[in-house]
C-alpha cells in the first residue's frame, strides 16, 4: 500500500491509518517534493507546474521499489495524483482509494466544484501575501471538528512547516487544476471515499468522481472536515478494509 498526503501535509498524517495495514501489507510512505522531510533541492518549478510532475514521482517510486498490485491511497490533491499515476502505469496498480478527491475545485456549471473562480483567486492572493497567516486561518476550517481544536492546530503546524514559496506554487497548481477528463481513462478498480461534511470537496464532487470512473465504488463516511486520516482514522481504516475484502 502506498499512501500519499494532501496539500500542506506530510506522510505523518497517515500514521494512525498506515500502522494498521502494516500487519498484512507492505506499506510505503513518502513526502511529496517540497513537503515533510523531502529534499527541497529536488523541487523543479517547471516539472511541478502541473500534477503530472507529482504523478511521475509516484510512478518512479513504484518502479524503483519494483512494486506490483499497489493499493494507492491518496488524500485530497494526491487523489488526482494517484489517478494520473495509474493512467501512466496501470500494470503497477491493483486499486485506487481516493479520499476526499476533487478533479476541479472551481464551479463550472453544471459541474459543482465547491468554489467560484473569484473565491479561488481571492484565496490564492491572500496566500501569496501572507502564507503563514493564511495557514493559521484556513487549517482549522479544513480540519473541521471545531470541538476538537487540536486537529486544526496540528494541521496549522503542518502547513507552517512547508516552504512558503513551494506551498504558494503548489496551491496554484492544486486549486486551478482540472482533471475531469482524466477520470474516464482510469481502468484501475477504485474506491471513492467522501466525508458527509467536507468544506473542500463537497458531496457533489465525490459523486461526480464516482460517476466518471467506471465501476468505482462510492462510500460516504459519517465524518466531518477534509482530513479523516487525522480526525477519524479508525473509520477510514475500516472503509478501506471493507473495500479490499
Amino acid at each position: 500500500m502506498l499512501f500519499a498526503h494532501g496539500f500542506g501535509c506530510s506522510q505523518e498524517m497517515w500514521r494512525a491509518v498506515a500502522k494498521d495495514f502494516e500487519k498484512d501489507h507492505e506499506v510505503v510512505l513518502f513526502d511529496l517534493v517540497g513537503a515533510g522531510g523531502s529534499d527541497r533541492a529536488a523541487y523543479d518549478r517547471a516539472k511541478y507546474d502541473s500534477l503530472n510532475g507529482y504523478a511521475d514521482d509516484v510512478v518512479e517510486i513504484v518502479e524503483e521499489l519494483d512494486l506490483h498490485d499497489v493499493v494507492f491511497v491518496g488524500h485530497s490533491v494526491s487523489a488526482m495524483i494517484g489517478v494520473l499515476a495509474a493512467i501512466k502505469a496501470p500494470a503497477r496498480f491493483g486499486a485506487l482509494v481516493l479520499v476526499g478527491p476533487s478533479p476541479r475545485y472551481i464551479d463550472d456549471a453544471p459541474y459543482v466544484g465547491g468554489f467560484s473562480k473569484p473565491d479561488i483567486d481571492s484565496m490564492l492572493d491572500t496566500l501569496d501575501l501572507n502564507y503563514l497567516g493564511w495557514s493559521e486561518a484556513m487549517a482549522p476550517v479544513i480540519a473541521g471538528n471545531a470541538d476538537r481544536p487540536e486537529l486544526g492546530q496540528e494541521l496549522t503546524e503542518s502547513f507552517c512547516r512547508v516552504d512558503p514559496a513551494i506551498a504558494r506554487h503548489f496551491a496554484r497548481v492544486t486549486f486551478l487544476s482540472d482533471n475531469r477528463r482524466d477520470l474516464a481513462a482510469v481502468t484501475t478498480p477504485t474506491l471513492v471515499l467522501q466525508c458527509t461534511d467536507d468544506p473542500i470537496a463537497p458531496l457533489p464532487v465525490g459523486t461526480y468522481v464516482h460517476e466518471q470512473i467506471a465501476g468505482s465504488e462510492f462510500v460516504v463516511m459519517t465524518a466531518t472536515g477534509h482530513c479523516p486520516n487525522l480526525s477519524d482514522p479508525e473509520l477510514l481504516t475500516e472503509a478501506i478494509r471493507a473495500y479490499l475484502r
